[in-house]
């Protein structure tokens, strides 16, 4: 692939409706539903970006740069706004941005040992900023929907295999308030997920062998999911809209579908399980399919079963499942060569 056709990462906007590809060329915009490009940022507009967060549909774009050819300082993040089509906010940072989120109020910047949280859109302000345990892939999630039963932000703990939940109803946390944390695995975590109401949180560790999933009010374990024995490096965790369902892909190049509430659906072992013990109790995934050829990616739920997978070689998977665990392709793509709509936004 031509540094031009080089993607650098890829992320799902708040609802899983559109995707940004950032790239050493620039930034593409895709809606999912149908698969077509809505905006296109060249690398004189705004260099090699290394990754994009959406605002939901709306003109706002969060961008850090990165890559061969970047215009500006991995340290500085820059809010762009297409419709005014120039950048109108910066924020330089004491350490490279390793992750960027952002929701109708707060915008949250992971940085290696600490998460910065702002006001947003007016005034900008800095918040607060937590201190943390080295975070080398930027992990935080904060809870999507303003609507939702709460807003929280989810991060590694202190301890290794913790996560801590700091609730962002308050605009300051008080130096002497006791963190709220859950021991989520014994080895570091490796990829984190929060539903859209901020009720459930999905973890996995640096093992990738199993994904947990917790209640944040109570704090108490809900299900614990196997995705293989096999170690591997869990990229991306989503709960589908309802939370009926969770996805998960990994470096294996498998994306997997687990049921979370009607957890009877998921396979278990043939085995009797008081010969394996807890591994014979594992509830592994209700369906799985296989991105060919093996390549990062990240995957989302659509609407009726459906699960998108977007992949780091510019490929574009659309799957239908059913509760009986058969799963079959419904979309191929190459997202690259797809063209646009001829719209002049993608609000």
């Amino acid at each position: 692939m031509s540094d031009d056709r080089k993607i650098l990462s890829v992320k799902f906007n708040q609802d899983h409706e559109c995707f940004t590809c950032s790239m050493e060329s620039g930034v593409r915009i895709y809606n999912v539903e149908p698969l077509v490009e809505k905006a296109h940022f060249d690398i004189e507009t705004v260099g090699s970006i290394s990754q994009c967060e959406m605002l939901f549909r709306t003109n706002i774009l969060a961008m850090v740069a990165g890559g061969l050819r970047p215009k500006f300082f991995d340290n500085d993040l820059r809010i762009y706004d297409d419709v005014k089509k120039k950048f109108v906010l910066d924020i330089y940072f004491p350490s490279a941005i390793k992750a960027v989120r952002m929701t109708n109020n707060r915008i949250v910047v992971a940085c290696l040992t600490q998460i910065h949280v702002f006001s947003f859109p007016t005034p900008t302000e800095r918040l607060f900023t937590l201190e943390t345990r080295e975070n080398l892939r930027g992990l935080c999630e904060i809870t999507p929907l303003i609507s939702g039963e709460q807003q929280i932000l989810v991060f590694p703990g202190h301890k290794i295999g913790s996560v801590q939940l700091v609730d962002l109803s308050c605009n300051e946390i008080g130096v002497s308030s006791a963190p709220v944390w859950i021991q989520a695995h014994k080895s570091e975590i490796g990829c984190l997920a929060l539903n859209q109401q901020g009720t459930l949180l999905a973890t996995a560790s640096q093992q990738g062998t199993l994904i947990r999933v917790w209640d944040t009010i109570s704090k108490h374990l809900l299900v614990e999911l196997r995705r293989g024995s096999d170690p591997a490096t869990i990229q991306c965790i989503n709960f589908s809209r309802d939370s009926e369902y969770l996805c998960c892909s990994s470096d294996k190049g498998t994306v997997h579908i687990f049921a979370v509430k009607k957890t009877t659906l998921n396979r278990r072992m043939s085995l009797a399980s008081g010969i394996l013990g807890k591994y014979g109790e594992s509830q592994w995934a209700l369906t799985n399919f296989t991105v060919p050829p093996e390549s990062a990616c990240i995957c989302a739920f659509g609407p009726g079963n459906t699960i998108y997978a977007i992949c780091l070689d510019g490929t574009f998977h659309k799957y239908k499942f059913t509760d009986e665990g058969n799963c079959s392709r419904e979309a191929f793509d190459i997202f690259l060569d797809v063209g646009d709509d001829d719209e002049e936004d993608f609000m």
